[in-house]
């Protein structure tokens, strides 16, 4: 698949120049289902070797409207991972706790370990999106010295800083904006009212947040432009189909797992020699156990 076209490193960006209802050379979801099944299979393996080599880490950090896909993402294209070896996160309004501390104080507490994939459903660019259009800084517990016009733009560059610190520290960050268009989160947001087994689903509060729609779209807009890096790029997938945003995200996770390319230890010759003399042991064991077996076997008959 063609990364380029929905790979973010830098430069002028325009979210209106992203079809929310592209799903690339695939004609129709059948098609991708049998493509996600092999990410899948790739994935479970490349994290295997992730998690023996123990050295890099995973952060997918999922960012868009709501109703544009996220829990189904992690649900539909982590399903094949190993628990042990992925951790998922959800980020809420941040608690008083939380409000005492910096805005990503939070975040870095669940950073994965080594060897581990971190999955953030939503994460630190809440705090420059959602406080930007909410303008909810003047609630935060900031000086207010630091309360300029231009904290988003310091934020913007903290926030690149932070994630080139990540990056140089084996922390590796996959940033993914799910593009949905303003009408499919109507009709995703109906179907919530509508269906009773999606009723648990609805919240008055997303109806609400339509209303500041074109603000969120400015927001992400420039958060995007201002923090897609070589290091961290931001990948821009389109969301009204969810077969195929579920797709991409697949291909984009096993693509950076590839060029991570983990592999298993390589073993000592000590390690070898423990081995052999495990394996002996074993293969002995069993030879002596075998007269026990047929003994009760011939019990049995008696």
């Amino acid at each position: 698949m063609d990364f380029d076209r929905y790979r973010i490193t830098g430069g002028k960006f325009s979210l209106k120049d992203h079809d929310t209802s592209d799903s690339g050379n695939y004609k129709d979801k059948g098609e991708a289902a049998k493509d996600l099944a092999k990410n899948t299979d790739k994935m479970i393996e490349l994290q295997d070797r992730l998690f023996a080599q123990n050295t890099d880490s995973i952060v997918i950090i999922l960012q868009a409207m709501d109703a544009a896909g996220k829990d189904g993402v992690i649900k539909h294209v982590m399903s094949g991972v190993n628990p042990q070896g992925c951790h998922v996160t959800s980020f809420r309004q941040p608690s008083s706790t939380e409000l005492d501390h910096d805005y990503l104080w939070r975040f870095n507490r669940e950073l994965p370990e080594r060897g581990m994939m971190g999955i953030f459903n939503r994460s630190y660019y809440e705090d420059v999106v959602v406080v930007r259009v909410h303008d909810l800084v003047k609630y935060s517990q900031l000086p207010l010295r630091l309360q300029t016009p231009d904290i988003f733009k310091t934020r913007y560059r903290q926030i690149r800083d932070y994630e080139k610190y990540l990056f140089e520290n084996g922390i590796n960050p996959i940033k993914i904006f799910l593009n949905v268009s303003k009408e499919e989160q109507r009709e995703r947001l109906l179907s919530r009212t509508e269906e009773p087994d999606k009723n648990w689903k609805f919240s008055y509060g997303d109806v609400e947040e339509r209303k500041y729609w074109d603000e969120y779209m400015k927001a992400f807009n420039d958060a995007i432009e201002a923090t897609s890096t070589e290091y961290a790029p931001w990948y821009i997938v389109p969301a009204d189909k969810k077969w195929f945003s579920r797709l991409l995200v697949s291909e984009i996770i096993v693509n950076h797992l590839e060029k991570l390319n983990p592999q298993y230890p390589v073993i000592s010759d000590a390690k070898m020699e423990e081995l052999e003399k495990g394996r002996v042991i074993l293969l002995e064991d069993n030879k002596e156990s075998k007269p026990e077996k047929q003994k009760k076997k011939g019990q049995k008959k008696m």
